[in-house]
């Protein structure tokens, strides 16, 4: 393993452990972190985060925050977190077309904030719940 990776939440410490690889959803697109990594702070978005360990992939839904790569620690600050065993396939599905079908709907820039968080937030659930599938 070549990176310790810490994930907090505000209720409490979701993960520790080490990595070979990590793809985070910053704000500005998708970021893969591997040994060595240049010193970086970055704003996450809200989306899927994938973990390798020993050619395995975790996958976990990260309701946004902050991540700091600096000498092989990753250290993730993250408003919420879930991991693929605590999400239903079904019930994500579900959830991520009914907020696509709010979002279209959607009148009014609060209505539209609002509208485009929901969707973003069950769209990382459904694609983390779908990715613990495929992978």
């Amino acid at each position: 393993m070549n990176l310790q990776i810490s994930i907090l939440t505000p209720e409490r410490p979701f993960w520790n452990g080490q990595a070979d690889e990590i793809v985070l959803p910053t704000e500005t697109g998708e970021m893969g972190v591997l040994k060595n990594h240049a010193p970086i702070i970055t704003g996450l978005d809200v989306g899927a985060m994938l973990i390798r360990t020993n050619q395995e992939w975790t996958s976990l839904a990260i309701m946004g925050g902050f991540a700091l790569v600096k000498q092989n620690v990753v250290t993730i600050l993250a408003n919420e977190a879930q991991s693929s065993e605590n999400i239903d396939p079904e019930e994500a599905k579900n959830d991520f077309e009914t907020a696509k079908n709010n979002l279209e709907k959607a009148e009014g820039v609060k209505d539209k904030v609002e509208a485009n968080f929901a969707f973003k937030r069950s769209k990382a659930r459904f694609q983390v719940a779908v990715k613990s599938k495929n992978l």
